[in-house]
């Protein structure tokens, strides 16, 4: 009878498997025990509500603004032959590998010239502001956004769209009648993964704008201030909190990813 012997790098794979399982699984474990038993006394601080009120809407707002732009660019990336393209894809490739911290440090010099002090004057300040977070947010977010797009519209057969375009379609008919339906499960799934992102964003935020309390204050900056006061509870329930709607808007994107997979084997 022979026996089957031990594959050394199966188990050596194995032992890294387990020690990232573990890593993982506390650092999770000890968010949902410890910030679900704090969340009760303090969800309904004045404080912990307004670092959630302003983290969903300036989170919501950049993402809606992030798919404005980012849908159009990765349409000409994708299905257009533009100048310089290689120039536009490097500069969204250095950008998201990029410290937040180093691209919020950018944002703040550039809404720090004369030029930001105009548009302040004008009536929208970005310094020290919440529209600060959003500006924040979306420049972080969108170059993920675009690659993200990019996929979705990889997925869509161009021979589709050559077709319509013979039968005299115009470039907007095809994007409108057969791209975006065709890619709108994975734009939908990019959408909340996006969302999800600029709700835990701090670096460039927090080089922006600041944090302070019930101004611009997210759930992230929440989190900070209170690891700073030394109100560790507090700072538990807001990270519980952002757990909870990442894990909400993971199962999303999952449940709209498998809907995506089983329309394509249908087609």
């Amino acid at each position: 009878m022979n026996r089957r012997r031990p594959d050394l790098f199966t188990a050596l794979c194995a032992g890294a498997l387990v020690v990232t399982f573990l890593l993982m699984g506390c650092v999770l474990l000890i968010i949902v025990l410890r910030g679900a038993a704090a969340l009760p006394g303090h969800l309904a601080s004045q404080q912990t509500l307004f670092a959630l009120a302003l983290s969903v809407k300036s989170a919501c707002i950049s993402t809606v603004f992030c798919f404005l732009l980012a849908v159009p660019t990765a349409y000409l990336l994708t299905r257009a032959h533009i100048p310089l393209r290689g120039v536009v894809e490097g500069v969204l490739e250095l950008t998201m590998s990029l410290p937040y911290i180093v691209l919020g440090l950018s944002l703040l010099i550039l809404f720090s010239s004369p030029a930001g002090k105009a548009l302040s004057a004008a009536g929208f300040p970005v310094v020290f502001s919440q529209n600060g977070i959003i500006v924040a947010q979306l420049v972080v977010n969108l170059p993920f956004a675009i690659r993200l797009a990019i996929t979705a519209f990889h997925g869509v057969d161009r021979k589709l769209e050559t077709v319509a375009g013979l039968l005299g379609a115009s470039p907007a008919r095809r994007f409108f009648t057969i791209l975006l339906p065709l890619s709108r499960h994975g734009l939908i799934s990019a959408f909340i993964l996006i969302w999800s992102r600029a709700l835990g964003e701090f670096g460039a935020t927090l080089m922006l704008v600041g944090v302070t309390r019930m101004k611009t204050e997210t759930l992230p900056g929440n989190i900070y201030l209170n690891v700073s006061t030394n109100h560790i509870d507090s700072a538990l329930a807001s990270a519980f909190l952002l757990l909870a709607l990442s894990a909400v808007s993971l199962a999303v994107s999952g449940w709209m990813t498998r809907a995506d997979g089983r329309r394509s084997r249908y087609e």
